[in-house]
């Protein structure tokens, strides 16, 4: 009897102790033995201003404020000390992938844009300024016919209808 006590003593101690650990508060890790399996599926998270490339086209240099706010929307990140910035930030976490970022700056003085930061896809139709887009050859090999078994074997027997 004095030995199941002193047993049970040691294991609400040591069960204490195990849940007494401190984590940080500012990092967050997802300790699951499953979420890190390959067959666990881990929902797409998307945030923030989706600003697609056509949106980027039609913006163009001293548009006001309000004609911005109409094509890309109102933008996620507005200062109140610094009113002539606007920050549009995109962020998309596919499962275990790293997250994707990315912000776009927008600077405007006397109610009108001056300058565009961050996140902006090149246009493929535009191409270098001063330089021919030199024409695109794909080669592609030549097919070759890879039947399988049953097929080869209907061939062989002569079964197989020929093309």
């Amino acid at each position: 009897m004095r030995k199941i006590v002193i047993l049970l003593v040691i294991l609400t101690i040591a069960a204490q102790i195990g849940c007494a650990r401190n984590k940080k508060a500012d990092e967050y890790h997802d300790d699951s033995v499953l979420s890190n399996l390959p067959f666990v599926y881990k929902m797409p998270v998307q945030q923030g201003n989706i600003v697609t490339k056509d949106m980027l086209d039609e913006l163009q240099m001293g548009m006001t404020k309000a004609q911005v706010r109409y094509l890309l929307g109102t933008p996620l990140l507005t200062d109140m000390f610094h009113t002539n910035r606007w920050d549009y930030t995109y962020t998309m976490q596919r499962g275990n992938a790293p997250m994707e970022k990315k912000p776009l700056t927008l600077f405007f003085e006397d109610d009108a844009l001056v300058r565009i930061q961050g996140f902006v896809p090149p246009d493929p139709d535009q191409g270098i300024p001063g330089e021919d887009n030199p024409e695109v050859v794909v080669k592609v090999p030549d097919w070759n016919e890879n039947r399988g078994i049953i097929g080869r074997t209907l061939d062989a027997v002569g079964l197989e209808p020929k093309d």
